[in-house]
């Protein structure tokens, strides 16, 4: 079975598979061939998930900023404004 795309994966699937082909290549049981391709599979890997990190905290930053505009402070004597 082919693996899949990193881009179609979700960020946790792509953290575990990036963790176990890092594991084997610190075993260094691999062909030179074979920790290359891991290699380059790892890279992908890493990219795609730096841009989902990068892609949640641009998704965080609006919603506090929309927050902050639309937020009043709270008034604890019940009076309203």
């Amino acid at each position: 079975m082919a693996a899949k795309k990193p881009e179609n994966m979700d960020f946790e699937s792509a953290v575990q598979e990036l963790e176990t082909l890092v594991s084997q290549l610190e075993e260094g049981e691999l062909s030179l061939e074979q920790a290359l391709k891991s290699f380059e599979r790892g890279i992908q890997l890493v990219r795609t998930g730096q841009q989902r990190l990068t892609q949640a905290e641009q998704q965080v930053q609006i919603l506090l900023q929309q927050d902050q505009e639309q937020l009043l402070p709270f008034d604890q004597s019940g009076e309203e404004h």
